[in-house]
């Protein structure tokens, strides 16, 4: 009867801390992080219009939101603004009721839909 060695493939597991894992998962993180990019006046100002035209007429808008290096998408109703602080409160679509605040500052595209 022999045994039957399984080589590296027995240690691997160790070679794996928790410390080691989590530094892999920062760098990997760092590696897709994107610059903001600058936006004009103009595109800013296009931002407004499209803004103000979703709330008056109910419609659905898509944000596109630049948070610490990355863009996320956001789509629901204009709930309200606040002018001074520039901060925008959006219903999402997908869950009714959960409203959330974007910056003005923060965002990169606005899309209006319907």
């Amino acid at each position: 009867m022999s045994i039957k060695d399984r080589g590296k493939l027995k240690w691997q597991p160790a070679m794996m801390l928790p410390e080691y894992v989590k530094l892999l998962n920062a760098v990997n993180k760092d590696y897709y992080r994107q610059q903001k990019p600058a936006l004009d006046e103009y595109q800013l100002e296009e931002f407004e219009n499209k803004i103000h035209a979703a709330m008056e007429f109910s419609s659905t808008i898509k944000f596109t939101v630049w948070e610490d290096g990355f863009d996320w998408d956001y789509v629901g109703l204009v709930h309200r603004l606040e002018p001074f602080t520039k901060v925008i409160h959006l219903e999402l679509e997908k869950e009714k009721g959960h409203i959330i605040r974007v910056n003005f500052e923060d965002l990169v595209a606005v899309e209006v839909k319907d």
